[in-house]
């Protein structure tokens, strides 16, 4: 760290090509993750009704190899170089010039984006590259849910976990007030689901919600929490509001709701204690 320290501005450049790397490999997550746990639910399916498995072929995060969707064509290492590559080859395949879409640059830039932010608020140590970790794993959950529906435990689980091992001795919550923060997280929106369920026979959320906002209580403390929800749902409002006056959504189909709790955390975050700060010195 004392390199850092002499050289403070390799700080933001290190942590700037970090957020793209893994911003590139982030564009897998969200492309294969939930194609795997398809195949694997299918395969389930096949194996409970005794029929044969529809497919044996190998599919994970490594293989295959990136490849055009297109033309299937393998994707060469000067062409998966993060922002760059898509620059260069103008948003096209090399091989068939199909479009590429712009959510992989994006993705990365915005991976890269929260990296530097995590490590300009909270420097270049444990608690920095930390949050930088639970950013990362927040935007790949909000790309996923607005895509697919859908909050794997193959990330929310582990970073439940993570949360709780780290308020030991890096993060700024006691692992009492973490605990707490996972416990109400979770039972808050499960109440919520219930009451909602009872009232109307309709289900208003997943599960996978649960978990999130408990990954938010763990990471950040239960005091966060009336935050996180207040802005998730504002956010959420306003959100659908927009869709329903544009005719973009209907109002009987379902909205994903982790994006929203994963906005509200990011900017709880970083703007917690400053917006507690205004609201109580508005209030008295």
């Amino acid at each position: 760290m004392e390199f850092f320290d002499y050289y403070p501005h390799a700080t933001w450049i290190v942590a700037l090509l970090l957020g793209l790397i893994f911003g590139s490999f982030g564009n897998v997550v969200i492309g294969r993750l939930p194609r795997m746990l398809e195949r694997q639910w299918k395969e389930d399916c096949a194996g409970v009704q005794g029929l044969e498995e529809s497919t044996k072929e190998r599919y994970n995060l490594a293989y295959p190899k990136s490849h055009c969707p297109s033309c299937l064509t393998p994707i060469r290492w000067y062409d998966n170089v993060p922002v760059l590559s898509y620059l260069l080859l103008k948003g096209r395949c090399r091989a068939c010039g199909t479009h590429i879409s712009v959510r992989y640059p994006l993705t990365e830039l915005a991976t890269a984006g929260l990296a530097v932010m995590a490590i300009g608020v909270f420097g270049f140590g444990p608690l920095g590259l930390a949050y930088g970790i639970l950013l990362y794993v927040l935007l790949l959950l909000t790309l996923i849910d607005a895509e697919h529906m859908l909050l794997p435990d193959q990330l929310t689980l582990p970073l439940l976990w993570l949360g709780l091992l780290l308020s030991i001795s890096v993060l700024p919550v006691t692992p009492v007030d973490a605990i707490i923060g996972a416990a109400a997280g979770y039972l808050v929106l499960w109440s919520v689901y219930w009451l909602f369920r009872l009232l109307t026979g309709k289900e208003g959320m997943g599960y996978g919600d649960f978990k999130l906002l408990a990954v938010l209580g763990a990471w950040l403390g239960w005091h966060a929490l009336p935050l996180i929800v207040l802005l998730s749902s504002l956010v959420g409002a306003l959100y659908g509001m927009v869709l329903l006056a544009t005719k973009k959504h209907g109002r009987d189909r379902p909205m994903p709701f982790g994006p929203f709790l994963a906005i509200a955390g990011a900017i709880s975050l970083f703007f917690g204690q400053d917006i507690y700060q205004w609201y109580w010195s508005f209030y008295l």
